[in-house]
C-alpha cells in the first residue's frame, strides 16, 4: 500500500501528454479482437485496467502483440472466433471491462466466469445483467448482485429496445455489444448523454450504428473489419493537471493531444463556469475522435451550482473538481450525481471525509455535496480507499495546502495513470511516494 506525501505549495508548468484514454483503450482491444484482420493500436493505455482486458482476450485465444509503449497489434478472430478460457477472467479493478465483457460473453457458445479484486467484487452488476437477461442472456451474480459473474454460453439473444433508467455508458455499451450477436435490432435510449466511444468505434470498424439523438441501435449478424486506432490522451487524467494549474498561483501548462469527445468535456465546461482559464488549441480529429491541446493557467475560481446536465459528462472527474471547489471563493453545490457512490469507492463520502480531514467545510447529500471554498487546505492525512482518482485529486490539493498532505492507499493509481508520480514531479508537484 503506497502512500503519497505532497509538500505544500509550488506551481505547475511546462508541457505534458498524459496517458491514453482508458475507455477507448478497453474498446480498442475488444473490437480489434472481434474484427476480421489485424488492428494496430497506438497510444494504448498501459495501465492495469486495460491490461486486464488485453489478457482476457488473450485467454480467449486472441493473439495480441505489444511492440512498444502504447503500441499494440491485435490479430482479430471475428465475431465467432473466441475460444473458451481455461479459467476465470480476472478484471482486476475495472468495472468498465467487466460490464462490457458481459455483453460480449453473453453471445458466446461457451461458459465463462468474470472475477475482480476486492473493490470490484463489491460493485453492483445487476444494472447490466438484468437488461442483458431481457435479451436472453444467462448471467449469475452473487446474492448481492455483485461479482463473481458466471456467464452461461449458448444463449439465443434477442434484440431489445431498452430505456436506461440511469445514464450509464457501460450499460449502454454492454447492450450494444450483445446486440452484435442478437436476432434483430438492439436499441438503447439514455436519459442524458454519456460517452459514445462504443458507437464511434463500431462505426470505425465498419459496423452500422443508427443514431438518433439519445437513441443508438445496431442490428445483429454483421461483421467488424480491422481498423487502426489512435488513442488520444485521457481527459480524465488531464483533469488533475487542469485543476492543479487552475488553483496554484503562477501555474501555466499545456496538455497535448487530449481527447475532446463532446460526451467527455464536462470537466472543462464546469471549470470554465468556475472561472478557470482553459484554452482549446489546434482542434483536430484522430481515429474518429476529436482531440486538441489544452492550455491552462492559474485563475481565481468561484463557487457555482453545477448544472445537472453536465454531471454525466464529467462523472469520472468530480474528485478533481471537488478539489477545485475547495479553493474557489464561495459555495459549490453538486446534485444529481448518485452514480458517484458506486464507483471504485463511494466517491461522495470518501472525498467528503478527505476534504474534512484537510480542514474544508463540506456537507454530504444523497446525490451530491456542498463544499464551502476559499480557504484552501490545512494539510493532514487522508485515505483514498484504493481509489486512483481520489488519490491523484488529493495530490493536487497539496498545491494549495499550508502543511504536507499524506494520502494513504495509492497503489491503484497505476490502473489509469501509470507514471503519474514522475509526470507530476516534472510539472512541479512536490510529491514523494513511500
Amino acid at each position: 500500500m503506497s502512500t503519497f506525501i505532497v509538500q505544500p505549495g509550488g506551481r505547475l508548468a511546462g508541457e505534458a501528454r498524459v496517458p491514453g484514454d482508458k475507455s477507448i483503450s478497453h474498446r480498442a482491444i475488444m473490437l480489434g479482437a472481434l474484427a476480421n484482420g489485424v488492428t494496430r493500436v497506438s497510444g494504448f493505455l498501459e495501465g492495469a485496467d486495460c491490461i486486464a482486458t488485453l489478457e482476457a482476450f488473450r485467454a480467449m485465444g486472441v493473439r495480441i502483440e505489444r511492440h512498444g509503449p502504447g503500441d499494440v497489434e491485435i490479430h482479430g478472430v471475428g465475431l465467432d472466433g473466441l475460444k473458451a478460457p481455461q479459467g476465470p477472467l480476472d478484471m482486476g479493478n475495472s468495472g468498465t471491462a467487466m460490464r462490457l465483457l458481459c455483453g460480449v460473453l453473453a453471445g458466446q457458445a461457451f461458459d465463462s466466469e468474470l472475477i475482480g479484486d476486492r473493490s470490484l467484487s463489491g460493485r453492483p452488476m445487476r444494472r447490466v445483467t438484468e437488461p442483458l437477461a431481457h435479451m436472453g442472456a444467462r448471467i449469475d451474480t452473487s446474492e448481492a448482485g455483485t461479482p463473481p459473474l458466471r456467464v452461461h454460453g449458448g444463449a439465443t439473444l434477442r434484440g431489445t429496445d431498452h430505456q436506461l433508467a440511469v445514464a450509464s455508458a457501460q450499460v449502454k455499451s454492454a447492450l450494444l455489444l450483445a446486440g452484435l450477436w442478437a436476432e434483430g435490432r438492439t436499441c438503447v435510449t439514455e436519459p442524458a448523454p454519456t460517452r459514445d466511444h462504443t458507437e464511434r468505434m463500431l462505426a470505425g470498424f465498419g459496423y452500422a450504428v443508427e443514431r438518433d439523438g439519445a437513441r443508438a441501435c445496431v442490428k445483429g449478424g454483421g461483421t467488424l473489419s480491422a481498423s487502426p486506432v489512435d488513442v488520444p490522451a485521457d481527459i480524465s487524467s488531464a483533469a488533475f493537471f487542469l485543476v492543479g494549474a487552475s488553483i496554484a498561483t503562477g501555474s501555466r501548462m499545456r496538455l497535448e493531444h487530449v481527447g475532446m469527445n463532446p460526451t467527455r468535456t464536462g470537466v472543462i465546461d464546469i471549470l470554465r463556469l468556475m472561472g478557470a482559464g482553459i484554452r482549446v488549441l489546434d482542434a483536430r480529429e484522430a481515429g474518429g475522435e476529436p482531440v486538441a491541446d489544452l492550455e491552462v493557467e492559474a485563475s481565481t475560481l468561484k463557487g457555482i451550482q453545477i448544472p445537472e446536465h453536465l454531471v454525466p459528462l464529467a462523472i469520472d472527474e468530480f474528485p478533481a473538481i471537488f478539489v477545485a471547489a475547495a479553493c474557489a471563493e464561495g459555495e459549490t453545490v453538486l446534485t444529481g450525481a448518485g452514480e458517484l457512490r458506486v464507483k471504485e469507492s463511494d466517491r461522495i463520502q470518501v472525498m467528503a471525509d478527505g476534504l474534512a480531514a484537510l480542514g474544508v467545510d463540506c456537507a454530504v447529500q444523497t446525490d451530491g455535496i456542498r463544499i464551502q471554498g476559499g480557504g484552501g487546505f490545512a494539510g493532514g492525512e487522508v485515505d483514498s480507499h484504493g481509489d486512483h482518482r481520489i488519490a491523484m485529486s488529493f495530490a493536487m490539493a497539496g498545491l494549495r495546502a499550508r502543511e504536507p498532505v499524506r494520502i494513504r492507499d495509492c497503489a491503484n493509481v497505476g490502473t489509469s495513470f501509470p507514471g503519474f508520480v514522475e509526470l507530476a514531479r516534472r510539472a512541479g508537484l512536490q510529491l514523494e511516494e513511500a
